[in-house]
């Protein structure tokens, strides 16, 4: 019977625990499982909050705020589970939800996995982080089944079946804790942001698969950290997002895209700059310029992630769940707003 830890890191979030760690608590029936909040460094009463009113929650206390990979680094060291679950404070769950999920992990092969995520302030609309699984176009860009760049679809259950994906939202992933440390846990050089899509593309270079299971259903907030305007967002978001391409990518696939992906980056600085969002514009060039100040750290990270496809892979490196076209042309030029216009 798999072991699994569920792991809420938490950062200043009082609020959030007292609204949702006792659905948590309630939902998390499945017996071979624990509860943990992994504090990062929190200066609110988040401790003694949790400590007075949740005795039976362990709680693991990191020295600093290391942002969400380094906090989810540094707590994972001291969980001995086969399976972590890694939850937003800021969700929901539903009953049944672990017992849903854990079957297809029965699979040897699948490493990664997430639910189907709704809208927690509209319960019948996806969510903007991960929806229905995540896709990646050729030109590195994310986006979901239910969720492409703002327009969130409604789910009437087109999105029902057990699919494989290329990538597993971070607010509510389940990992294998083996894969997880065997690949050195999330990039902190990240923060926050797309981390888990690095970690799950490391995943599938390896030949393995991640999977999308929708009879779990959990409820995110979305935004409790950074709001989708915020500045420091579209930062962390545009950086890393490049990161992501220079790290995974053999440098003969990179140097196939990133002409293109340089001037899309350009063009979105202008746009943001026409329509007057003056500090959109500064985050976006401020990314580029930091990311082109750490190339040489990534070429080695790349490096790194080529030796161990060699020495560790089971297979050839998983492509499924890269869209080989553009989305920003599908949703821009074409006008094809929803998913399933797109991938009949």
């Amino acid at each position: 019977m798999l072991k699994i830890a569920v792991v809420i890191l938490n950062y200043n979030g009082k609020h959030w625990l007292e609204k949702f760690l006792p659905n948590v608590i309630e939902n998390t029936t499945y017996s071979n499982s624990e509860i943990i909040v992994a504090d990062n460094a929190s200066t609110d009463d988040s401790i003694i909050f949790l400590k007075t009113n949740f005795p039976t929650v362990k709680i693991i206390q990191n020295k600093e705020n290391t942002g969400y990979a380094g906090g989810y680094n540094e707590a994972l060291k001291s969980v001995n589970s086969d399976i972590y679950c890694l939850l937003n404070s800021d969700v929901e769950v539903s009953k049944n939800w672990l017992e849903y999920i854990l079957p297809i992990f029965e699979d040897e092969k699948v490493m990664a996995a997430q639910p189907k995520i709704l809208s927690y302030h509209n319960k019948s609309t996806f969510e903007y982080a991960g929806a229905a699984g995540g896709i990646i176009d050729k030109y590195g860009y994310p986006f979901c089944r239910g969720r492409i760049f703002d327009t969130v679809e409604q789910d009437t259950g087109q999105y029902n079946e057990v699919l494989e994906i290329f990538w597993a939202s971070g607010a509510c992933l389940f990992v294998r804790s083996s894969i997880f440390h065997q690949l050195g846990g999330f990039d902190e050089d990240f923060f926050a942001h797309q981390e888990e899509i690095d970690l799950c593309w490391r995943i599938k270079n390896l030949g393995y698969k991640i999977l999308y299971a929708p009879k779990s259903v959990v409820y995110h907030v979305g935004g409790g950290t950074l709001n989708k305007s915020n500045p420091k967002k579209t930062f962390l978001n545009f950086r890393n997002n490049r990161f992501l391409l220079l790290k995974n990518l053999t440098q003969k696939e990179y140097q196939k895209i990133s002409f293109i992906r340089n001037c899309l980056d350009i063009i979105a600085a202008f746009v943001a700059i026409l329509k007057g969002n003056f500090q959109e514009a500064k985050a976006i060039i401020h990314a580029l310029k930091d990311f082109q100040k750490q190339q040489s750290l990534y070429l080695k990270k790349r490096t790194n992630n080529e030796l161990l496809i060699r020495l560790s892979a089971v297979d050839v490196p998983n492509k499924k769940g890269i869209y080989s076209k553009s989305i920003l042309y599908q949703y821009f030029v074409k006008g094809k707003k929803k998913f399933s216009e797109i991938f009949h």
